[in-house]
């Protein structure tokens, strides 16, 4: 067997998972599915599935990972981690964010979330993960999450929270790329879409040294490589995840 096929044969899938999770829930927890909590987010068809594609990494890691994961903490984490992100999206830079509703639409749905969460998308995604009613576990990954945090993440014990900020900076717009590939398209696309950086050149170094050196971390507990973690991988793990069932408090 290589290594390829260690990814994902023999292991259980993300939705056995969730069951698993969801056994040793009490009697104040439930299970929502994604696709439901996306459905009634209106969340569009292109952040859904970056959304995926950041917890299929994510999925895969825990799977191969050499200690016991919180596994199902950290899909939910990813499965939510930019359920504001339409605040900020800007549709004439990633037109294809528009499909197939179209731009008038998409428009309408931003206005949506602006006036109900307001200007900042990542206190946008915290509120919302606090309104459906995640645990209060998956809300501080959550809010974890974020390129400008990936030095507090370096530094800190935390591995899920590590996993996390990791599979979303190997997941752009279009698939998954090597983390430098994927660094260089969101630095490219960050400045496309006019907003301006909150720090200097050397401060986006050093946060690249801290994603690189987080990338040494996880895989140091892992017996695959980064470039095992790819499009055809992560599209084959996103099956297991379209059901997937998010552990919320009951009403």
């Amino acid at each position: 067997m290589n290594v390829g096929e260690k990814i994902l044969i023999g292991c259980k899938s993300a939705m056995g998972l969730a069951e698993l999770v969801g056994s040793r829930e009490d009697k104040n927890m439930e299970k929502k599915s994604i696709k439901q909590i996306y459905d009634e987010y209106d969340i569009s068809p292109a952040l859904q599935t970056h959304m995926y594609r950041v917890a299929a990494v994510g999925s895969i890691i825990c799977r191969n990972f050499q200690e016991t994961m919180e596994t199902a903490e950290i899909i939910s984490a990813c499965l939510l981690h930019d359920m504001g992100n339409i605040i900020k999206f800007n549709f004439d830079v990633l037109p294809e964010l528009v499909e197939p509703q179209g731009k008038d639409y998409w428009l309408g749905i931003q206005k949506n979330f602006k006036d109900r969460y307001g200007e900042d998308e990542h206190e946008a995604t915290y509120a919302i993960a606090k309104e459906i009613g995640v645990t209060d576990r998956v809300c501080d990954i959550v809010r974890s999450i974020g390129f400008r945090k990936a030095c507090e993440r370096y530094k800190n014990d935390d591995l899920a929270e590590k996993i996390c900020t990791y599979a979303d900076e190997r997941t752009g717009p279009f698939g998954v790329l090597s983390l430098k590939g994927r660094i260089r398209e969101g630095h490219k696309r960050f400045l496309a879409s006019g907003r301006k950086p909150t720090g200097d050149e050397r401060t986006f170094q050093t946060l690249v040294s801290c994603l690189e050196g987080i990338e040494k971390q996880i895989f140091s507990h892992l017996a695959i490589k980064p470039a095992d973690i790819n499009d055809g991988s992560v599209n084959l793990e996103i099956e297991n995840l379209k059901e997937f069932g998010i552990i919320i408090k009951s009403a």
